[in-house]
């Protein structure tokens, strides 16, 4: 087994596969993405070079600038309200009895099991200004008037709801598997030292739930850039382009407008938007020892 492991010729053919796929699926096409992105390629028929130009259109478009602030705020968004909701549920969830642990489990997680177009389309009943949920019960809480939540002002604060709410049992699913993981002798020894609740958590659970917590945090960091779907189904962009987010609007300019070089250059900048957020959170958290 060691002399197969030193030669050369296995050693390539066993990492030959995942190369090839790395290169055809990941490395060509941001290289392509990057040849476009200097090109006023339409999608179909002939092109011609144009360098910058793009990128000069790209930092002058005020949708661009707005559709990377709402990614940003729903970045925002999933680290300081969705995460620590998840983490704290997650370990409460890990002090209940099985079957009641399970039950809720299940509930938080079920709506990431649910197509996207059912969540779109529930949330759009729910938001209707005239028999949604929404106004039906602030009507009966005494509130007058009809909110139009997905209307101009309302609307993209009604997609980040969503989206959080949307994306809490992934988030809570990593935590709690974080949490299972660690070993359940610090916490009773943390009991006999008379440690409460609060402690054991702050003490014990948060510190070593550090690198799950990076993860986590990438994770919602590169899901809030390449957020689409659920903003397509609920509102494509609109009112206006005041819900547009960042990957809706490459979709948009790529495939709606036929602006495929200005698309592939709006897909160059959100790789090196994640590869900064990466830099950044790799900077702020402490390195696993």
């Amino acid at each position: 087994m060691q002399k197969a492991y030193s030669n050369k010729k296995i050693i390539f053919t066993l990492i030959a596969p995942g190369l090839l796929m790395f290169v055809f699926a990941i490395l060509a096409p941001i290289c392509l993405s990057v040849y476009y992105g200097f090109t006023d390629f339409s999608g179909l028929g002939a092109y011609q070079f144009i360098g910058f130009n793009n990128y000069k259109e790209l930092f002058g478009d005020r949708n661009f600038w707005m559709s990377l602030r709402n990614s940003l705020l729903l970045a925002i968004g999933f680290i300081c309200i969705q995460h620590p909701l998840a983490i704290i549920t997650a370990a409460l969830l890990d002090r209940m009895g099985k079957r009641a642990e399970g039950f809720f489990r299940t509930v938080y997680f079920l709506p990431n099991v649910i197509s996207v177009a059912v969540i779109a389309y529930m949330w759009k009943f729910i938001y209707n200004p005239n028999f949604g949920l929404l106004n039906k019960m602030a009507s009966a809480l005494g509130f007058s008037g009809k909110t139009n939540w997905l209307g101009s002002g309302m609307a993209i604060w009604s997609v980040l709801i969503v989206l959080i709410w949307h994306g809490f049992g992934w988030g809570m699913l990593i935590y709690y598997t974080g949490i299972k993981n660690i070993d359940p002798v610090l916490y009773e020894a943390a009991a006999i030292d008379g440690a409460d609740n609060k402690q054991t958590f702050l003490k014990i659970t948060f510190p070593l739930m550090m690198p799950v917590i990076k993860i986590n945090v990438t994770l919602a960091i590169i899901s809030a850039l390449k957020q689409m779907e659920t903003v397509y189904l609920l509102t494509n962009g609109g009112p206006g382009n005041e819900t547009q987010f960042l990957a809706n609007y490459l979709y948009k300019q790529a495939f709606s407008s036929f602006r495929y070089g200005y698309g592939n250059s709006i897909s160059v900048i959100f790789v090196i938007v994640c590869i900064l957020a990466t830099q950044v959170l790799n900077k702020i958290f402490p390195k696993e020892e």
